[in-house]
């Protein structure tokens, strides 16, 4: 794999006093040649940044008390998580920081890797409606949002929901379902609610899909289409533990099951709905300054190959940029990551955080960035690097 800073088109970090590289032409399959030049003068913002406070100061939009209760809540989550999963601390930020943010997640790891236990972890956190969908390629739509039957009795039509219509639903391997069924997630995931027999079925609020998937495994699945993509708020891939984490696996798979307790139970490490949606609002009425917006707008304008400062050589490598809808995700994203941070206000860290996760499938690579193993990463990496933070 490529490093960051060498993929094709690339020198080093653009500081006063590098140069920029331009790519020459080349045939497939061989390396560009470069050449430097003079690196030109940024251009101007689209428009003036203002700050919204004097000398700096934030607006305070939320109470302290209101803050220090929506960590108390965040926590019990963290605890659950604690207890039946050791290490992978990024997939439990990443599955907090979206369900608090009020979107959807995708889990991509190879098998083993504990991606539906970290599911099961989350929804044993809150007390609503969890179903698990284990996606094959004969699932068909009404297998998930229902259809209707017949009722000899009444000699009627009855609606039948299907396991869609849950608080937090796991759709586990969701790549192997077809086409068609993953269709029918779009509406449940954009909208909210699910059609039947004409009718219009709102779903349970609130409503999360966790969504996981095999990368490796090839024989027998669809590829996700970029819409249905575009609608999970994160994708976030899950690693090898360290062999520390790995033998607390071994030592928790040890104990006896009396020595364990059943932490989903318990109303003490779980949050109720109305919790739940009292943070998620809370999360909607963390400050963000115009400055911070137009920083989240310049960085996903700079993977559409525009922005303040345009990355030389980009357009070769990235074959569609990320759309609107990651520039209200990454927004969303940093208010929940400001909240959890003990703040109502954003700064650039929160918006750099989760920034990965967010566009890294909603940046597509051209066939010769892939030929050339440049991953979405390593773009996204570049691309949070270039833009000039305010």
């Amino acid at each position: 794999m490529t490093a960051p800073n060498s993929m094709p088109g690339y020198t080093q970090r653009q500081q006063p006093g590098y140069a920029m590289p331009q790519q020459q032409p080349v045939s497939y399959g061989q390396t560009p040649a470069m050449t430097t030049q003079p690196m030109p003068a940024p251009s101007a913002s689209p428009r003036p940044i203002i700050p919204q406070q004097p000398q700096g100061k934030p607006m305070h939009v939320l109470d302290a008390d209101t803050i220090t209760r929506f960590n108390e809540l965040a926590e019990r989550v963290r605890t659950c998580f604690s207890h039946g999963l050791i290490g992978q601390e990024q997939l439990r930020e990443s599955l907090i920081v979206t369900m608090l943010a009020g979107g959807h997640i995708l889990i991509e790891s190879v098998p083993g890797l504990a991606k539906t236990t970290a599911a099961r972890l989350l929804a044993s956190s809150v007390s609503g409606t969890f179903h698990r969908i284990q996606c094959t390629p004969d699932l068909m739509p009404a297998d998930l949002v229902g259809t209707q039957v017949f009722d000899l009795a009444t000699q009627k039509m009855t609606t039948q929901i299907g396991p869609i219509h849950a608080n937090i639903v796991l759709l586990d391997e969701i790549n192997r379902s077809s086409a068609k069924t993953q269709s029918a997630m779009l509406e449940a995931m954009a909208e909210g609610a699910t059609t039947i027999g004409g009718e219009s079925i709102p779903l349970p609020q609130p409503f999360m899909v966790i969504a996981t998937q095999n990368p490796i495994d090839e024989e027998g699945t669809y590829a996700l289409p970029e819409a249905q993509m575009d609608r999970f708020m994160m994708k976030t891939i899950m690693t090898y533990p360290t062999p520390d984490q790995e033998c607390g696996v071994l030592q928790m798979m040890t104990k006896r099951r009396a020595d364990q307790p059943d932490y989903s139970h318990e109303p003490e490490t779980t949050i109720t709905l109305r919790d739940l949606t009292t943070m998620r609002e809370n999360v909607h009425h963390v400050h963000v300054a115009d400055s911070i917006m137009q920083y989240i707008i310049n960085i996903v304008f700079t993977t559409r190959g525009s922005g303040p400062r345009p990355i030389q050589g980009l357009k070769n490598i990235v074959r569609l940029g990320a759309s609107p809808r990651a520039s209200i995700a990454l927004m969303r994203v940093a208010q929940a990551v400001a909240l959890l941070n003990h703040r109502d206000y954003v700064v650039p860290d929160d918006v750099k955080q989760f920034a990965k996760d967010v566009l890294r499938h909603r940046v597509l690579l051209t066939f010769e960035a892939q030929a050339d193993e440049i991953t979405s990463d390593e773009v996204v990496e570049r691309v949070v690097r270039t833009v000039p933070v305010p």
